[in-house]
């Protein structure tokens, strides 16, 4: 039994020193932290502007618009990371689809360019 013990000390020590530094994380704010923020802190924040409103006003679009720009470059590179490490497998079909893959999301970003959807106004 005691060899079992033995086997198992190291996870309990790990357990036990993991849950010690997240208490420890968790409680050490709250005794340190500066508690007297300034208004402006305080205040309300949403998206740009002040809410004055009730919550069902609508938004610009712009806020969307740049939230799905950021989700299609995002993904772009979320797709980069994959495609350079295994670049050394994948030969010259990996490289040309990744290059068709890269020209459409060129042509996307300068079609949004010449509308526009990069300016803010």
């Amino acid at each position: 039994m005691s060899e079992i013990l033995k086997d198992y000390l190291p996870l309990v020590v790990f357990i036990a020193v993991a849950m010690g530094i997240g208490v420890a994380l968790l409680v050490v704010p709250f005794i340190v932290a500066y508690s007297n923020p300034d208004p402006e802190k305080l205040s309300a924040y949403e998206c740009g502007f002040n809410a004055f409103d009730d919550a069902r006003m609508k938004f610009d679009v712009r806020f969307y618009l740049v939230a799905i720009l950021f989700i299609i470059f995002d993904l772009e590179v979320a797709f980069l990371f994959p495609w350079a490490v295994a670049f050394g497998q994948i030969g010259l079909f990996g490289f040309w689809s990744m290059m068709v893959f890269l020209a459409v999301l060129t042509i996307g970003f300068i079609y949004e360019w010449r509308k526009g959807a990069l300016e803010w106004d």
